[in-house]
């Protein structure tokens, strides 16, 4: 299965078919951020922040995203993560945090700018990133090889 999907991530002329591109858009795939939609076939909308949103649903909303992501690496990071820093965020944080994990179409790129791969784009970069990159080095040596167990209260909201 890896290789199918790395053939596919490859660049190429071929044209995915309606099956494969809706697998990637169910697996929450992030291959959509270069892809274009073939002439007659319905774009995919971009991603608009919730509005009217109270910042308890914001801070659920966000645990249950960081915690379902494309890629276990992404998720195990971002868990734990949120697991840490976003009750103590403050409004301006959860926006940034929220526009960070939705916005960009890449998983991998997402990935890339928080292990320092690949320069963050200037969008992103901001007290939030910063943080995050800093938790991705794991300075301490904290064993991360899951997402953490959801408290009584988060469970009712997720």
């Amino acid at each position: 299965m890896a290789s199918y999907v790395s053939r596919l991530l490859r660049p190429s002329r071929r044209i995915l078919s309606n099956f494969e591109r809706k697998c990637f858009v169910l697996r929450g795939t992030a291959f959509m951020s270069t892809y274009q939609s073939p002439p007659g076939e319905p774009s995919i909308p971009e991603w608009k922040q919730p509005q009217n949103e109270t910042i308890e649903l914001k801070r659920a909303r966000l645990l249950y995203q960081s915690r379902k992501r494309g890629m276990l690496e992404n998720g195990i990071i971002l868990s734990t993560f949120a697991g840490r820093y976003l009750e103590g965020f403050d409004e301006e944080q959860l926006d940034q945090y929220d526009n960070l994990i939705n916005k960009p179409g890449n998983d991998w790129d997402l990935f890339y700018w928080v292990v320092e791969h690949k320069p963050t784009p200037e969008e992103y970069d901001h007290g939030v990133m910063d943080l995050l990159k800093t938790f991705a080095k794991n300075p301490d040596m904290e064993s991360r090889i899951r997402q953490p167990d959801l408290s009584e209260n988060e469970q009712r909201h997720t």
